[in-house]
């Protein structure tokens, strides 16, 4: 998947556990372990705003947009 999620960088940064984030936000662990390993399929905006918040990042901060090997121009970018 060409979304990359840094939010183990961002902790990092940060010198913070991601129980204390997850104590934090008031998600659990566990939901917080899928988004970190990108195995999450979606994120509610509240979800990323609260994370964003406590952090004190930006969403770009988390989430990056890597392009696939082999992969041409959007459409839109003809």
């Amino acid at each position: 998947m060409p979304i990359i999620v840094n939010l183990d960088v961002v902790l990092a940064q940060r010198k913070m556990r991601l129980n204390d984030l997850a104590d934090g936000v008031d998600i659990t662990a566990q939901n917080l372990s899928v988004l970190k390993t990108g195995k999450a399929k979606a994120i509610r905006f509240s979800t990323l705003e609260a994370i964003c918040k406590h952090l004190n990042c930006q969403p770009g901060d988390i989430l990056e947009y890597r392009a696939e090997a082999g992969e041409g121009k959007m459409k839109n970018e003809e």
